[in-house]
């Protein structure tokens, strides 16, 4: 079990946000929304069952075509825990056990464009969503303490890529263009591009998650 502070930016009239191990959130309200101010760590789905952790390409990719639920480190290094967090596969994402706290969810694409529209739109929300430093480029002004960081991703084969310079985080929704079974709409954030971008993602694949509350 991973317990940890994160101590990402928040308003002062956010409240901490717990889950099922322990760890402790901070909160960015932006808007009508309120989001997580840092990646998911939790390692437990919200009814106390473990997710499995793949330690090994095999395993990821195991679980890949499995259809069964696994997170990681990037790298599976310990090291990239406190400021990245960790990536989850869809799977873990749409177990019916739950993996984000009671009272909160992990978002559709309407909620991020929702998000982006409250930074005045999709081709200059980048920078405000982006923390002040751990880019190594192009950091954000982190506008609103969202804190995003680019904690990279993990192909459904278990390559892993874009750590320090790509941001990507889950929705639940299915694109229109693809059959359900195919694909998963992805939020993406990149080093030196102000726009935000939407991109259809397989379901094994590994990215980092927000949560945002009912």
């Amino acid at each position: 079990m991973i317990q940890i502070l994160l101590m990402s930016g928040f308003r002062a009239d956010a409240q901490d946000l717990k889950d099922v191990d322990g760890n402790v959130y901070k909160i960015a309200k932006l808007g009508p929304q309120d989001w997580t101010a840092s990646n998911l760590i939790v390692t437990h789905f919200r009814n106390g069952d473990a997710i499995p952790e793949a330690k090994t390409a095999e395993e990821w990719a195991a679980a890949a075509r499995e259809g069964k639920p696994a997170w990681c480190y990037y790298e599976n290094d310990t090291a990239n825990l406190r400021k990245y967090g960790l990536l989850y596969n869809w799977y873990a994402v749409n177990d019916q056990r739950g993996l984000a706290p009671e009272g909160w969810h992990i978002p559709v694409s309407r909620d991020w464009s929702t998000l982006v529209k409250n930074l005045i739109g999709i081709d200059v929300a980048g920078p405000k969503l982006k923390s002040t430093e751990g880019w190594k480029r192009k950091p954000g002004t982190d506008k609103i303490g969202f804190k995003a960081l680019p904690g990279g991703s993990r192909e459904a084969d278990g390559k892993f890529s874009g750590i320090g310079v790509i941001g990507q985080w889950w929705t639940t929704s299915v694109p229109v263009s693809v059959k359900p079974s195919d694909k998963i709409i992805t939020f993406w954030l990149s080093d030196n591009i102000a726009s935000v971008r939407y991109y259809d993602a397989d379901k094994g694949a590994g990215f980092s998650v927000r949560c945002e509350k009912d």
